[in-house]
Parts: structure tokens; sequence; C-alpha cells
């Protein structure tokens, strides 16, 4: 394994953050904030409880994970399609470097990326409204393995994309209304029988609902359910990853 090429690549993307800071930390930051204002305060005070939480505080966890999904996305897909769209992706390819080595650098940086967001989010909140967090270590392994999950698919996208457009159709009509249709700001009980059916064939759904019962022990479905969503998606993006390298699909041509 050459470290030394993984940690070149991640320092790079991590430093990509820092020279576009209002883009990747402050921008979303802001846009959770006003959740906070329009939904905690205008229908929160139309829906004083759900399960016995606070409207406010029962958003918490989906405004995180809707930050999450989205910006692990975006951060790993922009981080491998710019050097394809630039021709520097030959350099790495050239060089003497694995496709593990390449995948780590810029899945890690995502990842790290959208984690530090993430805590920011957390932190913020705590502005707006109280909460707790029941099992500190089950938020920290659902906050990882979703960022990194959602990293390795926003890789996919990265490659897979011949143009800005294909890389954003993605994010903005696939992931965002999933997340917003994934329980993220009320509870799938409180939907018609039928709908809470449908409701269950969303993916996002499993992972809302896991981050949700690690600050208060209420879900929409079971934990091991939850996390064995998780364990799938993760399996199944990399079994891709390591397809598209062995294939060079998208990469080599």
């Amino acid at each position: 394994m050459n470290f030394h090429a993984v940690k070149a690549i991640y320092r790079f993307e991590m430093a990509r953050t820092w020279r576009t800071l209002f883009q990747s930390i402050v921008s979303p930051v802001i846009s959770t904030s006003l959740y906070f204002v329009v939904f905690g305060s205008a229908i929160g005070s139309r829906i004083p409880q759900i399960e016995g939480i606070g409207y406010g505080s029962f958003i918490v966890p989906g405004l995180i994970m809707l930050s999450l999904l989205t910006q692990s996305v975006s951060n790993a897909s922009f981080g491998i399609f710019f050097p394809k769209f630039t021709g520097t992706i030959y350099e790495l390819l050239s060089a003497p470097i694995s496709f593990v080595e390449i995948a780590l650098g810029y899945v890690g940086a995502a990842a790290t990326k959208s984690i530090l967001l993430g805590l920011i989010i957390l932190a913020t909140a705590a502005l707006f409204v109280p909460f707790h967090i029941a099992h500190p270590l089950a938020m920290v392994a659902f906050l990882v393995l979703t960022a990194v999950t959602f990293s390795l698919f926003g890789f996919i996208i990265g490659v897979w994309a011949d143009n800005f457009e294909k890389l954003q159709i993605i994010p903005l009509l696939v992931i965002t209304p999933l997340v917003f249709l994934g329980g993220s700001f009320y509870s799938v009980s409180m939907l018609p029988p039928f709908w809470q059916t449908v409701s269950m064939a969303n993916p996002v759904l499993y992972l809302v609902s896991g981050f949700r019962w690690s600050f208060y022990e209420v879900a929409d479905v079971s934990i091991a359910l939850s996390a064995g969503m998780i364990g799938f998606f993760l399996v199944a993006c990399l079994a891709v990853v390591w397809w598209i390298f062995k294939t060079g699909y998208h990469v080599k041509n």
C-alpha cells in the first residue's frame, strides 16, 4: 500500500475544501439553520411533539442526514470528475498508484468533509433546539458508515458522468427527494397505511430511522434492519468501484 500516494490525494482534496470554505461548509450550515427556523418554528408550533419528542428536536437527525448524504455524493463525485474533465486523471493512472489507493484518497477526503460538516451541523442545532444522544457510539458509527458509503456512491457517479449536467442530476433529482420522503421531517407512522408501505421501499428511510434511533431510541424500522441496509449499500458500492477499476469503465477511455 502506497500511503504517500493516498496521503497526497487526500491532502489535495482537503485543501480544496479550505479554498472553497463558503461553498463547502458555510453554505450547508446556513441552509440547515434556515430549515430549523422554518420547520422548527413555523411548523413546529403546529406539531408540538412526535412520539414524545419536540418537533424541532425530532428533525435534527433528519437534517444532519440530509446534508451528510448530499454533501458526500457531491464532494466525491466532483473530486474524481474534475481530473477526468481536465485530463489530469491520466497522470494518476500513469503513476505507480493502484486503483485502491486512488479510491482511498478521494473517498476518504469526501467522507472526512461530510463527517466534519455533520458534526458542525450537530453543534449548530444545539443553538436552536434541545436534544440528547442516547447512544453516542451508534450515532458516530451511523455517521461514519453513511458518509463512507455515499462517498463511494458519489465516486461512482463522478466516474459515470461525462458532463456537469450528469454530475448534478443524481444528487438533485434522486438523493434529495429520497431524503425528504424518507422520514427526515416526519415519522412514517403518521402516514396512511398505503403510504407507509410505499415508504418502506425508500432506502434512505432506513438510514434516517437508524440515525434517529441513536438519538432518541425511536425508529420507524428496527435498528438491526437499518444497520443491515447500510452494510448492504456499502458492500454494493465497493463491488461497483472494484468493477470500475477492473474494467477501466470511463477511466482509461
